[in-house]
């Protein structure tokens, strides 16, 4: 299996300095926009990836696009949602291959010549005495210099080696006055309806847990603790006959799926009740049910963990989620129905070529969140809280995959599931984007931004991602032009001016409503409506 997360380069070459104006680190899709809003306003970008990959989960599975409303929705983003349109013969396609994303995303790379710098892998960050960032070092020795540098990681690891505050896992209610963050027991979604004995030996506690189940007590509703939603790897899944058969990993383990085995037989099969039609008749295949490719409780380790450790939490991912279709597809304990269904499905043979068919990014949900001035919470998910400074919008719900699999009253149960509605979308403030000026001065973060648990899971999507990523890089352009690179004193009248006029959505209004374009032309012929400058830092 040609899949891996990290593997020690070899130092073939000497150090080396690159010089740009801004240096993102990250190539996912919130990266590959923010470089490209940045080489339009005619800044010379240095994208630093550290996989030999692009895109993200863009690219690599998340096809079917957790949109929300998608007339909050604007800029960038939504240019590629058009070329895909495009592509597909429409005006607008949201459902897409991952392939046909690939390429639109490689194409703007070559059209507005960012430099892309593949597998350089962040090991450490020079910085001055005036907190700011002076050079991002890789493995290879290499070193990156730029006036000011965005973070467009999943994990936030140029923000966390720079010296920011940041913060992993989930916080008590009573932190930011919240109902759904911390411990969440009782969902009735992603959950068991059918008893599963959890011990080896039915009835016998003595004879050892299952796997998967862990021995973390139950918990208290809205308890704070250091757990991360689960991850998993969202697969291009197709019926048709040159379909790529589930693969069997080497060491696969039957014993690992006895939790399955049991909960099939008592009736219950929905490991395909997500997988959503996407063209080319392909699918795209997610998480569903108590049971399915989330491997719960198996993520904690990454936010903090090395390089190596990585591996190792991406190695188990990838052997647990071939080894389930395996077991699904081959294990003569199930009903035949199963065993056939799943025989229908295999792996799309045009995706993911350059690995084995397999998508080489795990979707890491959630790792580190910086802590700012201002932390992006429940209440201005629920639209409680007037936002002066907004870069930028979400709306889907709050979505936090499972936690923990747990013995509860005798019983296994899945912990941590959230789905709870947004009213209407909502504003992002820039404060959430940008550390504390103690802290650094010249960093600025589009995907762990300044977010409470339960805010984080709503706006912790890709197209949410891709939105920040352009304000982003139209804040660091600001900051360069204006602010001595400091990206604390841009004027947000300025931003403002700047976003909208690239038809970036900030405020419901705004959202494809004529009111949005009035707004803008009294903006650019006035007034500005706020100065950051004015904001408690």
């Amino acid at each position: 299996m040609r899949c891996k997360y990290y593997y020690p380069l070899k130092k073939d070459h000497e150090s080396r300095t690159y010089t740009s104006d801004i240096c993102i680190y990250g190539a996912t899709a919130s990266g590959i926009v923010a470089a490209v809003e940045a080489a339009r306003s005619g800044k010379k970008v240095n994208l630093v990836e550290f996989s030999r990959f692009i895109g993200g989960m863009t690219t690599s599975g998340l096809s079917a696009t957790d949109i929300g409303d998608k007339d909050a929705i604007g800029g960038i983003t939504l240019e590629f949602h058009k070329e895909l349109g495009n592509i597909y013969g429409t005006e607008e396609h949201w459902f897409f291959e991952p392939h046909v994303a690939l390429s639109i995303l490689r194409d703007w790379l070559e059209r507005y010549k960012v430099n892309l710098y593949r597998e350089q892998r962040l090991m450490s960050v020079e910085m001055s005495p005036e907190r700011r960032i002076t050079g991002l070092i890789t493995e290879s020795g290499d070193i990156f210099r730029a006036s000011v540098y965005i973070d467009a990681t999943y994990e936030g690891d140029l923000m966390a080696a720079a010296g920011v505050a940041y913060t992993s896992g989930r916080e008590s209610n009573e932190v930011y006055g919240e109902a759904f963050s911390g411990v969440h027991l009782g969902s009735p979604h992603h959950n068991f309806t059918r008893f599963v004995d959890p011990y080896r030996i039915p009835g016998d506690i003595y004879s050892g847990l299952l796997p998967g189940i862990c021995t973390y007590p139950p918990g208290i509703n809205g308890e704070g603790d250091d757990l991360i939603q689960a991850y998993n790897f969202r697969l291009c899944l197709t019926k048709k006959d040159n379909r790529v058969p589930f693969p069997k990993p080497a060491n696969y383990d039957k014993f690992r799926y006895a939790l399955a085995e049991r909960y099939i037989n008592m009736g219950i099969f929905d490991i395909f009740d997500l997988t959503v039609p996407l063209p080319g008749g392909k699918a795209d295949h997610n998480n569903w049910g108590a049971v399915n490719t989330d491997n719960i409780g198996k993520s904690q380790g990454w936010p903090e963990g090395s390089y190596e450790e990585r591996q190792e939490i991406y190695q188990d991912h990838l052997d647990y989620q071939q080894g389930l279709f395996w077991f699904l597809l081959n294990d003569e304990r199930l009903p035949k129905r199963v065993r056939a269904m799943t025989a229908k499905w295999g792996l799309a043979p045009d995706e993911f070529t350059d690995t084995d068919n397999w998508p080489p990014q795990l979707y890491v949900r959630e790792a580190r969140r910086m802590i700012s001035d201002y932390v992006l919470t429940e209440s201005d998910v629920l639209g409680k809280n007037q936002i002066e400074d907004s870069v930028g919008m979400g709306s889907f719900k709050m979505d936090s995959h499972n936690c923990k699999r747990i013995i509860k009253n005798g019983r296994t149960i899945n912990e941590g599931n959230i789905e709870v509605a947004v009213p209407a979308p909502y504003s992002i403030p820039y404060r959430t984007l940008r550390p504390k000026r103690t802290e650094c001065v010249n960093l600025i973060v589009s995907v762990c931004i300044s977010a409470s648990h339960v805010a984080f899971c709503s706006m912790r999507m890709e197209s949410t991602f891709m939105v920040l990523g352009q304000s982003a890089a139209a804040a660091a352009v600001l900051a360069i032009d204006k602010a001595d690179a400091v990206v604390q004193d841009i004027s947000y009248s300025d931003l403002y001016n700047k976003l909208i006029s690239n038809n970036q959505y900030l405020r419901e209004a705004e959202a494809g409503a004529e009111e949005y374009e009035r707004e803008g032309k009294r903006v650019r012929a006035g007034e500005p409506p706020i100065d950051i400058r004015r904001i408690s830092r």
